[in-house]
């Protein structure tokens, strides 16, 4: 009986005599990457406690301060609203403060302080955990910088607006229940923005203001206002009579109420304001509280003529229009001035007539 020999390649044979401890090497490796990883940890696990404290505690203290601020805020805001109710209910205090403009100014800027704490708090506050966590700040601030200029162009009007409404409303200029001119428009004040500001015209209408674009704004209600009135008599009336006759109303007027109170000031007859051949004017003047100057005028303007009626003293609306034969319309005005073309004699009229048929034929001859 014959026996065959198979014969195998060499790699096959070395393949099969380790094939056996190969299970042995692999965990070898784990127990070497084990190793590796626990004495890793062993080594930078006192740093990563160290960093995770540390932010943790840059953020505990970052809630805290953005608390505190924001309380504090919120109760210097109280304290203003306090002190403008305390200030209504006294005598001049429906005169002086409008606790409507006065309580959304104040909650404007606390909407504003607030905001800002909070930015600048939390935002210190997450550079500090970027640095804790030993990541380049460099590139960061640097694309940030980039990023703010492009929104600070592209939104420039927008920042323009808030700035500005900003500024409106830390300098008081003007506020809820105000009258006010803005060249653009005028009205009193319904609603006061950080962007826009709502006016409510003299029809009823109702103006947006943005904030960047007012250039100059004129405030009607803060201060005093002056109430003046011209009154046109005829030349031949007495002025002392009319004089006293104003005084005297003036000084009636200041007694009673309302006026006593619209009127901050005595009622002064400042004199001649103009003369004319036909009429002579005479000026009033008085101080009132803001806003009530027109109102003053018109009851000043009916008792004048109420007491010149009775003084039989007459009030002329200007110059009257008086025709005189001289200034009587010229007939000869539309008629054109004379041609010498008119005159048959004249030599331009002469040149200018057509040629006899006459003198044409001899001509021909």
């Amino acid at each position: 009986m014959e026996v065959s020999v198979v014969s195998w390649p060499a790699d096959l044979l070395a393949l099969a005599a380790t094939t056996p401890e190969a299970p042995a090497a692999t965990l070898l490796e784990a127990q070497q990457t084990a190793s590796d990883a626990a004495g890793y940890v062993e080594e930078n696990w006192s740093n990563w406690l160290n960093v995770g404290l540390k932010i943790l505690l840059i953020v505990v203290i970052a809630a805290v301060l953005r608390s505190a601020v924001r309380r504090g805020i919120t109760k210097l805001i109280c304290r203003m609203n306090r002190g403008v109710d305390a200030v209504e209910g006294t005598v001049l205090g429906g005169m002086l403060v409008n606790a409507e403009r006065r309580r959304q100014r104040s909650e404007a800027i606390g909407s504003v302080l607030r905001s800002v704490a909070s930015f600048l708090i939390m935002g210190t506050a997450g550079l500090m955990v970027l640095g804790a966590l030993q990541i380049n700040l460099g590139p960061l601030l640097a694309s940030a910088g980039v990023a703010g200029v492009a929104i600070g162009f592209g939104a420039r009007n927008l920042v323009t607006d808030f700035l500005s409404g900003v500024f409106m409303i830390l300098e008081d200029q003007y506020g809820v229940g105000d009258k006010v001119d803005a060249g653009v428009a005028s009205g009193e004040v319904i609603e006061v923005g950080l962007r826009v500001t709502k006016l409510r015209g003299d029809n009823g209408e109702i103006w947006y203001l943005r904030n960047g674009e007012v250039k100059r704004i004129g405030n009607l209600s803060q201060g005093w206002a002056t109430a003046s009135l011209d009154v046109q008599v005829k030349p031949s009336e007495d002025l002392r009579r009319i004089r006293q006759l104003m005084a005297e109303v003036g000084g009636a007027m200041s007694k009673e109420e309302p006026w006593n109170e619209r009127l901050w000031g005595p009622v002064e007859v400042l004199g001649l304001s103009e003369v004319l051949l036909a009429s002579m004017t005479v000026r009033i003047s008085a101080k009132t509280m803001p806003g009530q100057h027109l109102a003053v005028e018109r009851e000043l303007r009916w008792r004048i003529k109420e007491a010149f009626d009775r003084a039989d003293i007459s009030i002329v609306g200007g110059a009257p229009a008086t025709e005189d034969a001289d200034s009587a319309v010229d007939a000869s005005a539309g008629v054109a001035p004379p041609s010498a073309l008119a005159n048959p004699i004249s030599p331009q009229s002469i040149a200018a007539s057509a040629i006899p048929a006459s003198a044409t034929t001899k001509l021909a001859k």
